[in-house]
């Protein structure tokens, strides 16, 4: 397949990078400036100047942009407004790099994580901008969109297991009563969700077994 990974020189999208180059995927990485990925090719652009031509050609495209300036934290909506707008009415799917502070603590679906008492303040911001950009995409019949939330605590340089279990939208715990994954099984499980296209127009989890 062809795959293409917006943000690709970050912590996870170059670990999802890795992962599809090595099971034999045509990637290419997205970046501003230099790729410092293993991506067969590359396309030097920011993101809010990717046009639908540009990204056409691919089967899936991988957005991984994250940003953490408390001044630019609005980005994580708008630079998803972009991809969905380009992508729109396209057979090419997105499929989004999530975060965990917006999925929900209680069956009801009335809560977030990011609204629970213990949830850190100076994650706030991030998870609030990060949850709206969601909301909008599921408001998106015109996109094959995706969406992968991880555990809730998502190690950078955490051990690659090879293993996970998919949950839905609520917050879910592993064998051992934690919410966590590692960044490099969570590129195990994007690129899976890649090949197998399971989940079409639906937000997802994913925890360590």
């Amino acid at each position: 397949m062809k795959v293409a990974v917006v943000a690709a020189n970050g912590k996870a999208g170059k670990l999802i990078v890795e992962e599809a180059v090595a099971r034999g995927h045509e990637v290419t990485a997205v970046v501003r400036n230099e790729n410092r990925t293993n991506a067969q090719n590359q396309l030097i652009k920011d993101i809010y100047d990717l046009t639908t031509e540009d990204l056409q050609e691919f089967d899936a495209v991988v957005d991984a942009f994250g940003i953490f300036d408390p001044e630019k934290l609005e980005e994580h909506q708008t630079s998803l407004k972009h991809l969905t707008d380009i992508l729109s009415n396209t057979s090419t799917r997105l499929l989004v790099v999530g975060g965990a502070g917006s999925l929900y603590v209680d069956p009801a679906h009335t809560v977030e994580l990011m609204s629970t008492p213990d949830f850190p303040d100076a994650f706030k911001g991030l998870a609030s901008n990060m949850g709206a950009a969601l909301k909008t995409l599921k408001t998106r019949n015109d996109v094959n969109w995706t969406y992968i939330s991880p555990a809730a605590d998502f190690q950078a340089d955490g051990t690659r297991t090879g293993k996970y279990q998919v949950a839905g939208e609520e917050l879910t715990m592993n064998s051992k009563g934690e919410s966590v994954i590692s960044y490099a099984d969570y590129a195990i499980a994007m690129v899976d969700e890649i090949e197998n296209g399971k989940h079409i127009k639906e937000r997802i989890s994913v925890v360590s077994e």
